[in-house]
C-alpha cells in the first residue's frame, strides 16, 4: 500500500537527513556560530535508518532515496550505510546532496558502495565570494570533490546553486559556462524561507524568471518536455547536449505534482519541506513496533499532506526547524 495523500499524490521519493551538522555556515542557512545540534541519543542509528528505509521501499512503494543533511558526509560510516541501503530489495535509486568539502576522499568509495547520483551545492566560482557566502575558505575542496565525483563515474554530476541578490546574482552565466565546460549539470534553486535566522524576504530572493532572463541574454534555452514530478524545469542549452534546470519553489511551486516525503535525522516524518507538524517514528520503533505498525504510522503521516506549501498565504509561518535540520 503506497504513501498516498488525500489529494491523490503518491510519495515515491524519500529524503533522509543523516545529520543536522554542517561544516559550512552559509549566510542564508545558519548563523556564524552554528546551531544547537541534535543530541546523539535522539539521532537514528545506522540500523534504524536501514530499517525505516527498508519499510519505505519494501512496504510503501518508495523507489528513490536521497541522503541529505546538514552535511551527510559528516555522518560516520556513510560508505557502509550506503552499501546496506543498496542491498535492500527492492533496491532504491540512491543519491546524496553534499556541499562537497570532503567529497574528493569519499566519491570513489561511495560509488563502489552503490551510490547512483550526486548533487553538489556550489553558489559561486569566486574565492572571495565563497568565503562571504559560506564563511569558510574551502572553494578548492569543493572543486576537487566535483572532479573526483566525475572521475568516479557519477554521470552527470549535478551542481545546485542559490543566487542571493547583491551577493552572487550576477554569476548565473559564468556558472553555466563553467558547468557546460566541465560536463556538470547545473540547477538554480530559488532561495526559500528555511533559514535559521528567519531573515528571508521575498524582495531579496532572485526569482526563476530573473535567472532565465539573465541566461537567455547569453544562451539559447529550449524547454524540455516530460517534467513529471521533478522539481526542476529543464532547458537544453544552445541546442544541447548540455542542460540547465531552474527550481522555482517559491515563484512557481510544483506542489500539485509533489512525490516527496522526508525523514529527519531524529526519526520524524515530514510530509512537506515547509510542514509545521511532524510524525514520530523513532519512539514507537524503539518501543518495539513491528514493520507493519511503522508502515501504518507512515501512511497516516502522509495522508493529511496539505495541497500546497502556502508561502503566498498571509498565514504562512516558516517551519521551526531550519533547512539544515530538515534535510533537503
Amino acid at each position: 500500500m503506497s504513501l498516498t495523500d488525500t489529494h491523490g499524490r503518491i510519495a515515491t521519493d524519500l529524503r533522509v537527513s543523516l545529520t543536522d551538522r554542517c561544516n559550512l555556515r552559509c549566510t542564508y542557512c545558519m548563523p556564524a556560530e552554528g546551531l544547537a545540534w541534535l543530541p546523539g541519543e535522539r539521532m537514528l542509528t545506522d540500523d534504524e535508518v536501514v530499517r525505516l528505509v527498508g519499510v519505505a521501499v519494501g512496504r510503501l512503494g518508495v523507489t528513490e532515496v536521497r541522503l541529505t543533511g546538514g552535511e551527510p558526509m559528516l555522518r560516520p560510516g556513510l560508505v557502509e550505510l550506503v552499501a546496506r541501503l543498496a542491498a535492500l530489495r527492492p533496491r532504491p535509486e540512491l543519491s546524496v546532496t553534499t556541499n562537497g568539502l570532503i567529497l574528493a576522499r569519499l566519491a570513489g568509495p561511495l560509488r563502489a558502495a552503490g551510490l547512483d547520483r550526486i548533487n553538489v551545492s556550489l553558489d559561486t566560482l569566486d574565492a572571495d565570494r565563497f568565503v562571504r557566502i559560506t564563511r569558510r575558505e574551502r572553494l578548492g575542496d569543493v572543486l576537487a570533490g566535483l572532479s573526483a565525483a566525475a572521475a568516479s563515474g557519477f554521470t552527470p554530476v549535478k551542481v545546485n546553486s542559490v543566487l542571493v541578490r547583491g551577493v552572487n546574482d550576477d554569476e548565473a552565466p559564468r556558472l553555466l559556462r563553467w558547468c557546460l565546460r566541465e560536463g556538470y549539470e547545473l540547477r538554480f534553486i530559488e532561495q526559500m524561507p528555511l533559514d535559521a535566522q528567519h531573515a528571508w524576504r521575498r524582495d531579496t530572493m532572485v526569482t526563476a524568471g530573473e535567472i532565465l532572463a539573465c541566461l537567455r541574454a547569453e544562451f539559447t534555452l529550449t524547454p524540455l518536455p516530460g517534467r513529471g514530478s521533478a522539481p526542476a524545469e529543464l532547458f537544453e542549452v544552445n541546442g544541447g547536449p548540455g542542460r540547465v534546470g531552474v527550481i522555482a519553489s517559491v515563484s512557481a511551486p510544483f506542489c500539485a505534482a509533489c512525490d516527496r516525503v522526508r525523514l529527519t535525522a531524529d526519526g520524524q516524518v515530514r510530509d512537506c519541506l515547509f510542514a509545521r507538524r511532524e510524525s514520530d517514528l523513532r519512539t514507537p520503533m524503539r518501543a518495539g513496533a513491528d514493520d507493519e505498525r511503522l508502515a501504518a504510522l507512515w501512511r497516516a503521516a502522509v495522508r493529511g499532506k496539505k495541497a500546497g506549501h502556502g508561502i503566498d498565504e498571509p498565514t504562512f509561518r516558516q517551519p521551526d526547524r531550519p533547512m539544515s535540520a530538515i534535510g533537503g
